[in-house]
């Protein structure tokens, strides 16, 4: 069960793409979409980080922070980056503490759920229904941007 609209966010700190250093507290003052996906390049995690990176404007214009969060490595991240051209960061939560504290576990894998986090840290919108062809355009809507 996913966390509840309202709860604190949990920090974080991971690292990213590039091996940078990222925590949530980096973006404080900032609505930051965390999308967690079940692995790099598959079908539908393909379709829904080319998503947001066709969506990544929008998301710019209106001061939001994209990031996405999987299991997998940051080779395997700069390899699907890469191959697809994604203009965002994706967290490597390797040892899947992101995954369990924000209550996403599939066993071995993150299901499918975004967080949308308030400047304050706390999280203003829950989706657990992701359709990966339309998710970015969607949450933009549910937030009404």
């Amino acid at each position: 069960m996913p966390l509840a609209v309202g709860t604190d966010a949990p920090a974080f700190t991971v690292k990213d793409t590039n091996g940078n250093t990222v925590s949530l507290s980096d973006f404080s003052g900032k609505t930051v979409v965390l999308y967690f996906y079940p692995k790099d390049d598959t079908p539908g995690c393909t379709k829904q980080a080319c998503s947001f990176r066709d969506s990544q404007v929008d998301y710019q214009n209106k001061d939001v922070v994209v990031l996405g969060v999987s299991a997998d490595d940051e080779v395997s991240h700069q390899a699907f980056t890469e191959k697809y051209g994604l203009n965002f960061p994706l967290l490597a939560d390797t040892q899947q503490q992101l995954i369990k504290a924000y209550d996403v576990d599939g066993g071995g894998y993150a299901k499918r759920v975004t967080y949308v986090i308030d400047g304050s840290g706390k999280i203003i919108h829950v989706d657990a229904s992701v359709n990966t062809t339309t998710h970015a355009s969607d949450v933009l809507a549910a937030l009404g941007l």
